[in-house]
């Protein structure tokens, strides 16, 4: 039998000296009783995993809007791939597997319906604007319960690295920033594999340089980049890869909202359009009927105010359901 304390014990004999040690947590806002068989950063995860917000990731869109055929990622496949990139990249470092875990599958759990679509209405119309990572934060700690309890009670760390996973900002465990580099590593390359499948651009289009670095197959492309990253952090105590490859990265990067992202082969005008007019008319929908408004979210009102019921009721939405609650609502399409 393996208890936590075996596993908090073979963390500080077999990690390395810059991992985040589940004995050493900063702990959670609400004090728990702790388990006997899972550290703090596995029961993290395990409630993530359980959360109807995970579930509902498998039906938000990644870039393509209803794409013909099955292959396509949605934000649920993204973030399962982003959780294969960095613990890859954390076991090789030797760094805590489980708090990367955690925080990998919940980094995107904030995201609205139709992607960064819906991403850029939503920050467009509601007071204060809207950020992904800011509202993951909000749906683990006030949005979803556990035990019955309002909010998830989360460690520190791992509410950290939801927060602090996109842009300039920085986690404040190497596991966050694991995750971080992994981000993009995924996206990145999964985007390119849809992008070519979809015909939105060929093979020989992609840039030469990158492609010579790190392979033109999309498993050398990622395995390149996962070992540079590891050899690259382990020589030098920094999360990332070395200037050539990280260069090489932020080309294909710039590539991919250029000629993908950007393009109106993926961003037509008219499904543009289509989600600001979605999300805009449930948005002021549910702030004119706050008797519609879930129970769960309903009861916060008096506390934040309608305008942030109706952002958290339709930024929880599946892409899906928008469309059949706009349907039902407004009898168009």
């Amino acid at each position: 039998m393996i208890r936590r304390e075996d596993i908090e014990k073979r963390e500080r004999e077999t990690l390395s000296e810059h991992a985040t040690l589940s004995a050493e947590s900063k702990g959670r806002a609400a004090d728990e009783p702790a388990c006997a068989y899972r550290t703090v950063f596995q029961r993290d995860r395990d409630r993530i995993i359980h959360s109807k917000a995970f579930r509902r990731l498998m039906h938000k869109t990644q870039v393509f809007l209803s794409p013909e055929g099955d292959h396509y990622r949605t934000r649920l496949t993204h973030t399962l791939e982003v959780n294969q990139v960095a613990r890859s990249i954390a076991r090789a470092l030797g760094l805590n597997e489980d708090l990367t875990e955690a925080i990998s599958l919940a980094h995107d759990i904030g995201h609205t319906p139709f992607g960064h679509n819906g991403e850029r209405v939503l920050n467009m119309i509601h007071p204060g604007g809207f950020r992904h990572n800011e509202q993951g934060l909000r749906v683990v700690d006030v949005l979803e319960f556990h035990n019955g309890k309002r909010g998830m009670n989360l460690t520190y760390e791992v509410r950290d690295g939801i927060l602090n996973h996109p842009g300039n900002l920085k986690a404040c465990t190497p596991e966050g920033l694991v995750v971080k580099i992994s981000d993009r590593i995924a996206y990145i390359n999964h985007d390119i594999d849809d992008a070519l499948r979809s015909g939105v651009i060929g093979g020989d289009e992609l840039p030469e340089g990158p492609i010579r670095l790190f392979g033109r197959e999309h498993g050398f492309r990622i395995n390149n980049m996962i070992e540079n990253v590891i050899e690259y952090s382990d020589e030098t105590g920094e999360i990332t890869m070395d200037r050539e490859h990280y260069d090489s990265l932020m080309e294909l990067r710039a590539f991919m909202f250029e000629r993908v992202y950007n393009s109106e082969a993926v961003k037509k005008e008219e499904d543009a359009r289509f989600i600001e007019e979605v999300i805009t008319r449930l948005y002021e929908y549910y702030q004119a009927h706050p008797e519609e408004i879930p129970d769960e979210i309903r009861e916060l009102i008096p506390e934040c105010g309608i305008e942030t019921a109706a952002k958290d009721v339709v930024a929880g939405m599946t892409d899906r359901y928008a469309r059949n609650r706009y349907a039902a609502l407004f009898g168009e399409r």
